[in-house]
């Protein structure tokens, strides 16, 4: 115990025996000035001084540009344009997958690859007409009294019983028909006679988006119009509009002609489609 008492009596005398640091002059040897330390003090500022060092370095590192140059860090710049580049890729996926799909539907408008779909109608006619029998249709108090209100607005509206036409198509091209629309033979097009060099006309306002020549087909050109309808026009001599283009209802946009290998005249081949699907044009179009 006397001899750890005696060393620790000789560490504390060391740490806290007093120095004397001066700076002289080195031609005069003037003392400029000087400092009393000891080891303790000199330890204890060495340690806060090696603590500052590393929160100012640590802080200069991960809040300035200069971690930027101390290897195993990106640059701020570099991170940035990553996820820019990250989120066009995914709108660039985004518009990738609805132009596949987009083209999906050309293709089966080009090559009539469409399923038919068999159901029963006189099931379906049979459940409808249970269900609108099984239906209360007696108007209630509420129902009457908003029935007697619209009718007193309505007797001097001036707009009232007028009926407005939103979509009207206009026949391509006009001339007997030598085959109709036959879905069960996979025609989905109305063979329309006409003389070569005939012109054939948008059966409404749209856009161009295909013009182009096939072997099976001749000249073809699709005119996309609203409410997601597109017109197919087959066998054309020549094409006056190309993809890309603005037409309008009644404009030429191609000559009537015999082009192709699947063709036995001169005839118009014309198709509509409505959602990837194909309808009947007679239904709203006369070609006579």
């Amino acid at each position: 115990m006397v001899k750890k008492e005696k060393r620790a009596k000789k560490i504390r005398k060391k740490l806290l025996h007093k120095y004397r640091l001066v700076v002289l002059n080195e031609d005069t040897f003037e003392e400029r000035f000087s400092f009393k330390l000891n080891r303790l003090n000199v330890f204890v500022f060495s340690s806060i001084f090696a603590v500052l060092l590393i929160i100012v370095t640590t802080l200069l590192i991960a809040f300035t540009p200069l971690r930027e140059y101390i290897p195993g860090y990106s640059s701020t710049s570099l991170k940035k344009k990553a996820t820019d580049l990250t989120f066009k890729t995914d709108s660039l996926q985004q518009v990738l997958t609805v132009n596949e799909q987009y083209i999906a539907s050309i293709r089966k408008v080009l090559t009539g690859d469409v399923k038919a779909v068999d159901f029963n109608k006189d099931s379906i006619l049979e459940v409808a007409q249970g269900d609108a029998l099984n239906v209360d249709l007696s108007p209630s108090k509420e129902d009457s009294l908003l029935r007697e209100m619209v009718a007193q607005e309505d007797k001097y509206n001036p707009l009232a019983g007028s009926s407005e036409v939103s979509f009207v198509l206009f026949a391509p091209v006009k001339g007997p028909i030598s085959q109709e629309y036959d879905p069960q033979e996979k025609h989905y097009a109305m063979d329309i006679v006409t003389t070569l060099e005939a012109p054939i006309k948008a059966v409404a306002d749209g856009t161009v988006i295909f013009a182009e020549w096939t072997a099976d087909t001749g000249h073809v050109i699709l005119v996309k119009h609203a409410n997601n309808l597109i017109s197919v026009y087959k066998h054309n001599a020549s094409l006056t509009k190309e993809q890309g283009e603005l037409v309008k209802a009644g404009e030429v946009i191609a000559k009537a002609g015999n082009t192709g290998q699947l063709t036995t005249g001169p005839h118009l081949h014309f198709e509509l489609w409505s959602d990837g699907y194909p309808i009947n044009p007679a239904n709203f179009i006369d070609f006579e």
